[in-house]
């Protein structure tokens, strides 16, 4: 955009008309830049059906742009074509091109447009006596030759075609480059007619927006006015002063009074009402939510139920959140389980209706391999050449690197090589945004036009980029399946035992020594956010068994910490007095503002306080350094600026240059990927209540787990740690079992849906006539009572949900294909009598338990006996996790069966893992591969592996530095007659 605005001033131009076809996506952003350039910009659209321009709409005004907006939002919403004649506008100019120009009398905001190209033949047009409406209409697409070629392979990668075969009709005159001002005005000299009619309509063509601070389009009263907005906000606050603080405390009463009064300032009340409303209803519900983001900052928040997170205890930095010097919106991120989502989404549209009311935008950029993928097949390459330059052309990220293969490669290599580099990054389509929804005061219409995507909600052709600017603050309504299994582990826990629990009063979770022996044990398989390797690892080395250290582990695991090597100065601060000591008499300023975190920036709030009082920023310039880290903030000129002020200041105050340097490559090695302390507090603490129902309710918080999905690791490791915890896990039954898995007593029973391939609508059909009729009393029975095949019974069969009758798969299978038909049966109807069908005698028939083992693990993914079972050589040794601790330093051979596997590269690019893997007891061991045995002894999938290693410890984490690994065989199905083995 920079680009064009610099080559449209260049060439002389003040004003310019911006018309995208059937898209409004660059408008707000080419108006906030245009500014700084000088220029006026006015808004259209070009509005076509395909490639077949109709007319173009250009706005007089802010509701002009409105009414363009509204025609095509009808249009996309119904993807119905627009008419040869457009409708009748108050507020913009309609320009029919020459050739799409029908001879109908033209209203007064009607024109002809007529480019360079038309004046040759326009003595020879009929509408030549027109001139008194006509204007120039000259099309600037491209500011260089390549991007007309650009724009040719894009339109054949759309088209799904041959360059060579793409039709002319499909692409954009290859003429249509600026032109200086001076030789636009020289061709049109002898028309001067349209000259005036032209500049006419640019001098009567203005359109602003604000921007900025100033700017708040949201709904401005969630009442009738801001004054009952404020009186509504301070009573809930007051009313949730005697849930949260029985006593509250006068530190709490002048938080309260003093975010009411920043609040009112700022013009907030609608905004935090508005959240509030949304919880109100979910809260109605009985949905499961957790509200975080910044906005758990905020001790109004804390007060109205929309996060669970004291921002007192934790001294909570509420400026990250809202402060007077800040010119972006709040922010307030909210997840419900995935099953609530829709629900709460169709709310807030109904509630405040479709026309204020929209999904945010985001923009699906082209990426380099399917970039490299797409132009070889245009250029018509065959599928082996093109796997090899994706190979070749993968990891370019230099320069020197491009050059190499550009010299490696054919002439059609070469272009499609450096038309990548040119397509890569760019827009590809409009997609959703993946949680944002915005509430305007003014219809949506008045800033862009929507389309309506399968979600069915209007959705903005801008992004939250824009929408920030603009001042539109999003509202995120997000989805995660850990939400799924609290809630559903209430509902379990509340069947089954009768108790009520009050998830939200998280204060009675924090000291709990249940809990707490979880987390310094990393004991917390199925608990969001702390079950992964990489956290246990983590909360082992941090010795974490609190809260506070719960809530920087969620920040210093994120890439940008990790990789900067915070995270490990991070460790050894915490766990070692004279570093820190010496870190503080290093730099005593900088660890004195982060002295909760031993002087290492650990969440987003240290970005703004170092740049604030160690560089001498203001706050909204700290704030913007904070999300200047993004590459899409990166790309503005403010944010250089700020830069250079943060090192200036910095010298000015008379610190030295490599500690400058050093603080910023921290700023920004993780500013854009650390959380915020409010947003690692509000993980925390839905960590914390998930942890209390794994503490006490284990195996129907196991239960909920396999009924959202399971969560980091696959289904199979839930069913493990529910046997851990005591749990028999049994196949479906078809007279016990229902859809999802149960439990009963301390037996599961696996749900209907686990069985690979088993239809849905012949779930529902047992289940519904289960209810209403009773018990099977056995598959004959079954049979006549439920529509199934042949297949889907053999299904069930083979799950063990006949098992009830006593009698074996077998026998069951050979059963089933003796009954009447049951292939062709679709509507089984009662007998008058029950008639006994023909029974056959047959010969002995046996069942295994390897037969078991092989049809859960076809059926279900996983086997129900011990993965050690299955093992088809003697175990040789007996080591377990367990006796590593006695080993550290020596070489040890021990059996692990493989739970997960973590591969990256190597500052040198090569490629190691990490593996998860369970030993004979069931218990963790944790394995380091380095590039040499990596390389040496790769994974061979899924199954048990025989490691060799030295055991190391650090920071009281055990792992195998694995030097020699194979995978073990397994049985065969056909080994029918073999023992069972007596493993555990």
């Amino acid at each position: 955009m920079e680009t064009l605005l610099e080559e449209i001033s260049a060439n002389g131009y003040e004003s310019f008309v911006l018309t995208d076809i059937n898209n409004t996506s660059a408008c707000l952003d080419m108006v906030r830049s245009a500014a700084k350039h000088n220029l006026k910009p006015i808004l259209g659209i070009d509005l076509r059906n395909g490639t077949k321009q109709k007319y173009v709409g250009i706005a007089r005004n802010n509701q002009g742009f409105r009414e363009l907006n509204e025609h095509l939002t009808e249009h996309l919403h119904a993807s119905k074509d627009f008419e040869d004649e457009a409708p009748e506008f108050q507020h913009a100019y309609i320009i029919y091109p020459l050739d799409a120009y029908t001879g109908k009398p033209l209203r007064d905001n009607e024109f002809i447009g007529i480019s360079v190209k038309d004046i040759q033949r326009l003595p020879f047009h009929p509408a030549r006596k027109m001139m008194n409406k006509m204007v120039a209409l000259q099309p600037l697409t491209f500011t260089q030759k390549t991007h007309f070629n650009t724009h040719r392979l894009l339109r054949a990668i759309d088209k799904n075609t041959l360059l060579s075969k793409l039709s002319l009709s499909e692409q954009s005159s290859p003429d249509a480059f600026i032109m200086p001002k001076e030789k636009l005005y020289a061709a049109y000299a002898h028309l001067p007619q349209i000259i005036q009619n032209t500049e006419h309509i640019l001098s009567d063509c203005n359109i602003e927006f604000i921007y900025g601070k100033l700017a708040n389009k949201n709904k401005k009263y969630f009442t009738d006015s801001i004054a009952n907005d404020m009186q509504l906000l301070r009573l809930e606050c007051e009313k949730g002063l005697n849930y949260r603080y029985k006593n509250p405390s006068e530190e709490v009463l002048k938080r309260v009074e003093k975010e009411l009064d920043i609040v009112g300032q700022m013009n907030f009340a609608s905004y935090f009402l508005i959240n509030w409303d949304i919880i109100r209803y979910a809260r109605f519900k009985n949905y499961y939510y957790v509200g975080r983001g910044s906005g758990a900052n905020s001790i109004l928040a804390y007060l109205l139920n929309i996060t669970d997170v004291d921002p007192i205890d934790l001294d909570l930095y509420f400026e990250r959140f809202i402060n007077l010097s800040r010119a972006n919106a709040p922010d307030f991120d909210m997840d419900f389980s995935w099953t609530d989502r829709d629900d709460i989404t169709r709310y807030i549209f109904e509630t405040y209706g479709t026309k204020h009311t929209a999904l945010l935008g985001t923009y699906s950029t082209f990426q380099s391999d399917a970039v490299t993928r797409e132009l070889g097949k245009v250029f018509g390459l065959p599928p082996q050449e093109i796997d090899k330059l994706q190979m070749e052309t993968k990891h370019i990220t230099t320069k020197a690197q491009r050059e190499k293969a550009m010299q490696a490669a054919d002439q059609v290599g070469k272009l499609v090589i450096k038309y990548t580099e040119l397509i890569k990054g760019l827009p590809s389509h409009l997609s959703i945004h993946s949680s944002g929804i915005i509430i305007s005061q003014e219809p949506i219409s008045c800033y862009t036009a929507t389309s309506l995507p399968p979600k069915g909600y209007p959705t903005t052709q801008f992004s939250m980029l824009e929408a920030e600017d603009i001042g539109l603050y999003k509202f995120d309504i997000l989805s995660q399946r850990g939400l799924g299994k609290i809630k559903d582990a209430l509902a379990i826990v509340k069947e089954n035992k009768g108790e009520d629990i009050d998830i939200h009063n998280v204060k009675n979770f924090l000291e709990d020594p249940k809990i707490k022996a979880l987390l310094s044990k990393g004991k917390c398989i199925g608990c969001f956010y702390v079950e992964s390797p990489a956290m246990r690892m983590l909360l082992a080395k941090l010795r974490a068994d609190d809260y506070l250290r719960l809530v920087a582990a969620s920040s210093i695991i994120r890439p940008g910490v990790a990789q900067s090597g915070m995270m490990r100065e991070y460790i050894l601060r915490y766990r070692d007095v004279k570093r820190r000591e010496a870190a503080k008499k290093a730099l005593p300023e900088l660890y004195e503002l982060l002295e909760e975190t031993y002087g290492v920036m650990v969440y987003q709030e240290d970005v703004i306080k170092v740049a604030h009082f160690f560089a001498g920023l203001s706050l909204a310039e700290a704030d913007y350094l904070r999300r200047g880290m993004s590459w899409k903030f990166k790309l503005r000129n403010e944010f250089d600026k700020v830069r250079e002020k943060f090192f200036s200041n910095c010298i000015a105050k008379g610190h030295d240059t490599k500690v400058i340097s050093d603080i910023w490559n921290q700023i920004e090695s993780f500013a854009n990927f650390a959380f915020s302390k409010g947003h690692s507090a509000s993980y925390a603490v839905e960590s914390y209540q998930a942890l209390y129902l794994k503490a006490y309710h284990p195996l129907e918080y196991m239960v909920a787990t396999l009924n959202n999905g399971g969560g980091f690791y696959r289904m199979e490791l839930y069913i493990h740690e529910a046997r851990m915890h005591g749990a028999e896990i049994v196949p479906p039954c078809i007279n016990t079992s229902t859809n999802i898995c149960t439990i009963k007593d301390k037996t599961i029973f696996l749900g209907f849906n686990l069985i690979a391939a088993l239809e849905k609508e012949v779930i529902i059909n047992l289940l519904t006539e289960r209810h209403a009729n009773g018990i099977y009393k056995d598959l004959y029975d079954f049979t006549k009572r439920v529509p199934v095949s042949v297949e889907q019974l053999a299904l069930l069969i083979r799950a063990g949900a006949f098992r009830f009758t006593g009698k074996n798969k077998k026998e069951l299978l050979w059963e089933a294909y003796m009954l009447q038909n049951p292939l062709k049966k679709t509507h089984p109807t009662k007998d008058l009598f029950d008639i006994v069908p023909t029974k056959y005698r047959l010969p002995q028939l046996t069942n295994s338990w390897l037969d078991d083992a092989f049809d859960e693990i076809e059926l279900f993914g996983f086997s129900l006996c011990s993965p050690f079972k299955l093992v088809n050589v003697p175990i040789s040794t007996q080591l377990k996790s367990s006796d590593l601790s006695s080993r550290i330093g020596q070489v040890v051979d021990i059996i692990g069966y493989l739970v997960n596997i973590k591969t990256v590269r190597t500052i040198k690019g090569d490629k190691m893992n990490f593996g998860t893997f369970i030993d004979l007891d069931g218990y963790w061991i944790d394995s380091v591969h380095f590039p040499p045995s990596a390389k040496a002894y790769p994974f061979k999938g899924p199954g048990c592996y025989h490691l060799k290693g030295k055991v190391t410890e650090e920071f009281d984490y055990m792992a195998l530095d694995v030097t020699e690994m194979r995978r073990l065989d397994i049985m065969n199905r056909d080994d029918a007659e073999v023992s069972e083995p007596q493993v555990a």
